[in-house]
């Protein structure tokens, strides 16, 4: 560490963008210091993992302790009420055979496994500690950061290197005003945990059930200890309709998909129900003068593909190597910089093509009977399983697929319109939408 500094990497946020950078930071020898404004373990949304998480599991130490507290996922499930039947993918089937399955969480014990890992590395880990601002020093002075104790206290650092993963705070962007809603969705959730819902058997316990519904699409998330994750994501024009409380908003909602309240008949909610919205924003920039944002801190898309926690792990691997270039090698810090930017813009960019169409009717049918031709299924797969950073040639496959969906709108050209218009009446934003239990 540089004499002056308190420490060499300052991290915002200890969930598993920030635990992921601060891990691998502390091993290559930086003195590392995550502020955490809660508590762990503490409740979290986005339990679903993909296989793509795994190898990343492997290389911070973790994965035996991710093994005891995860349930296996081999697939995803999508029901459709405009179809007879289920479709079911599983992760053994993609391009790389090498990732066959990955886990669904309770995030209160996953990132609580990540953070007290990034502990053992040698990172110094302060909970119950709010960033409030963060100055920059002029000539790469690095920075100073401001925060505050839960027992009132203010303390400062001053840090050669700052990374914002502070996750839907957007801590960076809000700063900077850097943050903009992404005009090409916008989504709302509401979500709760349940006990004794009716889960598919075998092997097949363990995966993700997406239903499609006419305000947007259901998940049933199956969790290790015999509760189920249950949420809605909806229109905000839907949302905008709730009348009473949310609990109540909620189980009206759920009966709108025959399929799911069928396997929620009898179970219980065990878990308040809770929503949030705005789930589509993006800053216009990934990093500055000594700081980089991480995962949800840069950009979040719909969750339909549950490639938040990838995204943000894989945004922690690229940030640390990124940060050691910088600290270490300041020639070569322009280049690493420009690597980061092009990785952090690849994640968000690869899944929203997918996840802006999924509610349409073409991309339903092509979902609900999907065929290898020219191995799209596979390259869908690999999508679907996260293996978008490494070597596996899926690119020319999913373009096929895409050419595909675009020549199936072209022949049902009415249908594709009227998707089309209603799609950008739903992504409207609704002024006023309460996200408050009343």
């Amino acid at each position: 560490m540089t004499e002056g500094f308190d420490c060499d990497v300052l991290v915002i946020g200890g969930g598993p963008a920030g635990s992921t950078v601060a891990t691998l930071l502390a091993e290559q020898g930086h003195a590392v210091t995550v502020l955490e404004k809660a508590h762990h373990p503490r409740f979290h949304i986005g339990e679903s993992l993909l296989p793509a998480n795994m190898p990343l599991f492997e290389r911070l130490g973790v994965a035996d302790q991710i093994r005891e507290i995860g349930m296996m996922k081999p697939g995803a499930e999508f029901v459709s009420p405009w179809h007879d039947h289920t479709q079911t993918f599983h992760f053994a089937d993609a391009w790389d055979k090498s990732m066959p399955y990955a886990y669904q969480v309770k995030r209160a014990d996953f990132d609580h496994v990540l953070i007290r890992n990034a502990e053992r590395k040698a990172a110094e880990v302060i909970e119950g500690c709010r960033v409030r601002d963060v100055d920059f020093l002029p000539d790469n002075g690095g920075a100073e950061v401001s925060a505050e104790h839960d027992d009132g206290r203010t303390q400062q650092w001053r840090a050669r290197f700052v990374v914002d993963a502070s996750g839907r705070d957007t801590f960076m962007a809000n700063k900077f005003k850097a943050k903009h809603r992404n005009p090409d969705h916008n989504s709302s959730a509401i979500y709760a945990h349940f006990a004794g819902a009716k889960r598919n058997d075998g092997e097949a316990e363990g995966n993700i059930t997406i239903f499609w519904f006419d305000h947007g699409w259901f998940w049933f998330i199956p969790l290790r200890d015999g509760v189920t994750s249950i949420g809605a994501t909806v229109w905000p024009y839907y949302l905008k309709q709730r009348k009473g409380s949310l609990e109540a908003f909620f189980k009206d909602t759920i009966a709108m998909s025959p399929a799911l309240a069928e396997r929620l008949a009898g179970a219980t909610m065990v878990t308040p129900v809770e929503a949030t919205g705005n789930f589509a924003y993006s800053a216009d920039h990934t990093h500055g003068a000594n700081y980089l944002l991480l995962g949800d801190a840069y950009a979040f898309i719909d969750p339909v593909f549950s490639s938040g926690v990838m995204l943000a792990m894989q945004s922690g691997v690229v940030g640390a190597e990124t940060i050691d270039t910088c600290l270490r090698e300041p020639a070569k810090a322009a280049r690493a910089l420009a690597r980061f930017d092009k990785i952090m813009r690849r994640g968000p960019k690869e899944f929203s093509w997918f996840i802006y169409r999924i509610t349409s009717p073409n991309m339903r049918e092509l979902f609900m009977q999907p065929r290898n031709l020219l191995r799209m299924q596979e390259a869908l797969l690999s999508l679907l399983a996260g293996d978008i950073f490494g070597k596996t040639p899926i690119w020319p496959s999913l373009y096929a697929f895409k050419a595909l969906y675009f020549t199936m709108g072209l022949f049902r050209l009415p249908r594709t319109i009227a998707a089309w218009r209603r799609r950008r009446r739903n992504i409207r934003p609704m002024e006023g939408l309460s996200f408050e239990d009343r």
